[in-house]
């Protein structure tokens, strides 16, 4: 645990390649963190003590979930061009932890409804303030080993956009076993010049068989870890999902004024849950690229099983673990 907790705090090694200050003026990072956490539940209420979603919780010790994710995403991108996704109903949650940042910093959706609508409007958000921006969307509720090596990645990312801006990024976790709750990426073609592959197909928690097999033909995990030119996510929206972008366009048109709450309530009263990866890669846009990581342990910390795993792994054991029953996990 000192080794991970260091080196969430540490600064980027110098041998790591990192943009100019001209270039961070352009990249943007958004913090998927509005949902609501249901699958972990009983876990968090023996952690916390209530209800509050997990990226809100002290799952390691020190840290939440959160602020893990923030201190990760900093080594390349600016807290003044992070935007973080919310959801209002969790406003006492988030309150304390990001008391410090500006009111535009902060994207608070009326209700939740999936990671559809709030990278949509985050990507509205940051279009309206620099409309040539590229952007990398994260969860907030992953387990990361080295977070200077993942960054790494994203930085390659960001590297490869700036001469193929076309191009959506998203990151793939070199699978260690044949899991069958994540989603699977089967990378296609190489694309000439660039550490990056065509995805051929997605496979969201296949069966034990099929993960065997992805696993055998070095399938990658779908970390959710998007990179992209603001235009061109936007565009994408547009393009498999055109009803949302129009319904968001009465958002799009009061970004700033006093009118955008109002706005957001009623657009968003009207939608039911769009989840992204379900609904929009799933398209597999001809633009979708994956990048491979390699050389780190990730998690989605989705499951109390998968917790207590990789605590166990790390040989931490929190004071709340002898609070942990059998039927919790």
């Amino acid at each position: 645990m000192a080794e991970h907790a260091a080196g969430a705090d540490a600064a980027p090694p110098a041998s790591m390649t990192t943009p100019s200050d001209a270039d961070r003026a352009a990249h943007w990072a958004l913090l998927l963190a509005g949902g609501d956490g249901r699958r972990l539940r009983p876990l968090t209420r023996i952690i916390a003590g209530d209800d509050r979603p997990k990226q809100f919780c002290q799952i390691l010790p020190g840290h939440t979930l959160l602020e893990v994710t923030e201190r990760r995403v900093a080594r390349v991108v600016p807290s003044q061009r992070t935007l973080v996704a919310l959801t209002r109903a969790h406003e006492r949650y988030y309150r304390p932890l990001l008391q410090n940042r500006p009111a535009r910093a902060l994207l608070v959706q009326p209700e939740n409804r999936g990671t559809g609508p709030a990278i949509l409007y985050g990507g509205l958000r940051i279009a309206a303030d620099a409309p040539l921006a590229t952007v990398a969307t994260f969860p907030t509720d992953h387990y990361v080993s080295d977070d200077a090596r993942f960054m790494e990645h994203v930085v390659t990312a960001l590297d490869v956009l700036r001469t193929r801006p076309e191009l959506i990024v998203l990151l793939g976790i070199e699978a260690d076993r044949a899991e069958t709750k994540y989603g699977w990426i089967e990378p296609g073609e190489a694309i000439a010049g660039t550490p990056l592959f065509r995805v051929g197909r997605f496979f969201e928690k296949p069966d034990a068989a099929l993960a065997e097999t992805m696993l055998g033909q070095r399938g990658l995990w779908n970390s959710f870890v998007l990179v992209a030119r603001v235009p061109t996510l936007l565009a994408l929206f547009a393009m498999i999902v055109p009803w949302l972008t129009d319904a968001f366009a009465a958002i799009k048109s009061v970004l700033g004024t006093p009118d955008e709450e109002r706005a957001a309530r009623t657009v968003y009263g009207r939608l039911a849950p769009i989840g992204f990866s379900e609904t929009v890669l799933a398209a597999r846009p001809p633009n979708l690229a994956t990048l491979p990581v390699r050389g780190v342990r990730w998690t989605d910390w989705g499951h109390p099983r998968r917790v207590l795993a990789t605590l166990d792994e790390l040989g931490v054991e929190p004071d709340w673990a002898e609070r942990v029953s059998l039927e919790t996990t």
